[in-house]
């Protein structure tokens, strides 16, 4: 069995691109925008957002001389398939386990 996380959920444990993410969620914005909303440097910011990029979270446009960051839905929504799958497995688990543990009664 593989263990090994896969990258979106690693990409996602970190605090700072959680933040991120839910902030341009709600609007697209520049790395500066962001930098001046949270605790971390421009450049932080911008490597966060690779991160974020390469996992398929984030999708970059240019908008004039602006670069535009904004959250990508679609692979968004994957993601939560993946996790109510999870859900669903762990809740079959869990009432086998009930089911044992009442039988045994």
């Amino acid at each position: 069995m593989d263990t090994k996380l896969p990258p979106v959920f690693a990409a996602l444990g970190d605090d700072t691109r959680w933040s991120i993410l839910v902030r341009i969620g709600g609007e697209p914005a520049s790395a500066s925008e962001l930098a001046r909303e949270l605790p971390v440097s421009r450049q932080a910011i911008v490597k966060h957002l690779e991160v974020l990029r390469e996992v398929g979270l984030v999708r970059t446009r240019r908008d004039g001389r602006s670069v535009v960051h904004e959250a990508d839905s679609t692979r968004l929504d994957e993601v939560g398939r993946d996790l109510l799958g999870i859900a669903a497995a762990w809740d079959r688990r869990l009432e086998g386990i009930r089911a044992i543990a009442e039988s045994q009664d």
